[in-house]
């Protein structure tokens, strides 16, 4: 009878329970993702367009900093604390005589702020400028960060617009390259190349002649400007060079509308025998008055106001 029982009970063994299951689904999924992590978002395949073009590439050897700045003197270092450029340090002698310069100097970094102000005997001064005459006023300038070349297209990318850059062949006034900034940022343009070697960097006064512009507008340095160029057009991008000789004329190259490099060469030599035979187009600037020939800052404008006008 007893066996009977146990064979007529319900039992059947372990019974087969939810494992949690129910209790876990009530539970929260936690805090949502932000959307670069999730499946399918745009801004997850923007981000991971961005991660292979990166991966692409591989190192890039071009970019890097400049060497720090001194700019030396009562007026220049006033004109520089003017005109925005950055500035880490401001050296004063130690006794100097307060004159209204020297005063305003002062003014300037107290209004700005985030600039050391150290005072130091002339000997320390005479040492830093090598002898030069400082008048008791030493400015330090750091180090430029340069971008690549390659950051300026993939800007262009990221915002989803045509890159319009300016590469610079042998340039060596900052002034123009300062210039040329100004005016990329002003017709909306993506960056400013130059090359490592025998051309203009961002010292302080190409950062004054741009006026500030130079803070929101990269500059990229490029080894070899050449080849620079070359990875561009590889990249789809249209090589235009200015050349008094070219065979195009600005209102006839319908190239601007689109992915373009506008390379400007120096105002004495124009564009380097290889920069020339690289560009995909060799274009001049009509001048019925005459003039020989422009400044880098002046053609690169007269380009880009071109170029700004077609892609409204």
């Amino acid at each position: 009878m007893a066996a009977n029982n146990r064979r007529m009970s319900g039992k059947k063994g372990a019974q087969v329970g939810s494992g949690g299951k129910r209790r876990r689904g009530l539970e929260g999924k936690g805090p949502t993702p932000p959307a670069e992590m999730r499946k399918g978002h745009a801004k997850q395949r923007a981000a991971q367009a961005k991660a292979r073009r990166a991966q692409s590439r591989g190192p890039r050897r071009g970019a890097g900093k400049s060497a720090s700045e001194l700019v030396v003197g009562r007026n220049p270092v006033v004109e520089a604390l003017r005109g925005g450029v950055p500035a880490n340090t401001l050296y004063v002698q130690q006794f100097i005589d307060n004159d209204e310069r020297v005063r305003e100097a002062l003014q300037l970094v107290a209004e700005r702020g985030g600039i050391n102000l150290m005072e130091a005997p002339r000997p320390e001064l005479d040492r830093m400028t090598n002898g030069l005459n400082h008048q008791g006023l030493v400015l330090q300038v750091p180090p430029y960060e340069y971008a690549h070349p390659e950051d300026l297209a993939d800007a262009a990318a990221d915002a989803g617009e045509d890159p319009l850059i300016v590469a610079l062949d042998g340039v060596t006034d900052p002034r123009n390259l300062g210039a040329v900034v100004r005016s990329v940022s002003a017709f909306g343009g993506h960056g400013v190349v130059v090359p490592e070697r025998r051309a203009a960097g961002m010292t302080a006064g190409a950062w004054k002649t741009s006026a500030g512009t130079a803070a929101r507008t990269p500059v990229a340095r490029a080894t070899n400007l050449t080849r620079a160029l070359e990875a561009y057009k590889k990249a789809g991008i249209m090589v235009v060079g200015l050349a008094a000789d070219g065979e195009a004329e600005l209102g006839e190259l319908d190239a601007l509308d689109g992915p373009v490099v506008i390379v400007v060469g120096s105002e004495g030599k124009g564009l380097s025998r290889l920069v020339g035979e690289t560009c995909d187009v060799r274009v001049r600037i009509p001048m019925p008055g005459g003039a020989e020939s422009l400044n880098a800052g002046v053609a690169a404008g007269v380009v880009l106001y071109e170029a700004a006008r077609r892609r409204r």
